[in-house]
């Protein structure tokens, strides 16, 4: 069979089909079975994801060095990283997906024991409080100091293709997802209580520093992976890595943050 709901995906000329658990992700996926096999459809490394952001975010950590294509399909609540299902026009919309590929973040951090943990973030790395207690930061990029104190609940770095998630939740800009740009923002800033954070260059290692480890714990998130009591964070694009993208024609990734673009300047 050319069907797999393995999570770790190897580099095949089949189709592949995973789905989370939920009750419609797998009646959607017993659809497309059935439609791949009456039209024997085939293209070479697809994987079609079945499920919400989330379910798509963790397939895509676990298959990082994969050169497969991931089509998603939303079975959850909004499901922006997904394409809506259609029974009717699947077998045409997989025909006719455009491609675009993202590199995610690369979150290094140091904890209060020396200790060295690595993810990705395919949307963003926030840094959070830990305690009743601000986080008190100190963020460069390069060697350029973006604050020298922010006194807050939190930062986060965003990439285009999350910069519509959390990021726009705490008030952060949209970014084109060909900006080449990754987005600073603020999380309840308490001191300096105007500063609303800044867009930087994709290009320089963005370094954000407890200072104050002891007094004021925080701890640093790759998406869904938590690291607590962190010293230190170390932030970059992993241009190495490159995950592939289908979308349907007239509903690109580009498409949908111009979208949200328009709901922010609206509301």
């Amino acid at each position: 069979m050319p069907y797999s709901n393995k999570k770790l995906i190897r580099n095949t000329d089949s189709v592949y089909i995973i789905s989370d658990k939920n009750k419609k992700s797998l009646r959607i996926k017993n659809i497309i079975t059935k439609k791949i096999e009456a039209n024997q459809f085939r293209k070479s490394n697809l994987v079609i994801v079945i499920g919400g952001d989330g379910f798509m975010l963790q397939t895509l950590k676990k298959n990082k060095s994969s050169k497969k294509q991931f089509y998603g399909i939303n079975s959850g609540n909004y499901g922006f990283l997904m394409n809506k299902f259609s029974s009717k026009d699947i077998i045409k919309n997989l025909s006719k997906a455009n491609m675009v590929s993202i590199s995610p973040l690369e979150m290094i951090v140091r904890n209060k024991n020396n200790q060295i943990k690595k993810s990705i973030a395919i949307n963003e790395v926030s840094v959070l409080r830990q305690s009743r207690q601000a986080a008190s930061l100190s963020i460069k990029q390069g060697s350029r100091q973006i604050i020298k104190k922010l006194v807050s609940d939190g930062v986060l770095v965003s990439t285009p293709a999350g910069s519509t998630a959390y990021n726009l939740s705490v008030h952060g800009p949209i970014l084109s997802l060909h900006s080449k740009k990754l987005s600073i923002s603020p999380i309840s800033a308490f001191r300096p209580r105007r500063w609303k954070g800044k867009i930087v260059n994709d290009k320089s290692k963005i370094v954000i520093t407890n200072l104050k480890p002891s007094k004021r714990p925080i701890s640093a998130v790759a998406d869904n992976l938590e690291v607590r009591n962190a010293k230190s964070i170390s932030i970059k694009i992993n241009n190495k890595i490159k995950f592939n993208l289908l979308y349907d024609k007239n509903r690109s990734l580009q498409k949908k943050i111009k979208i949200e673009q328009i709901r922010k300047e609206t509301s």
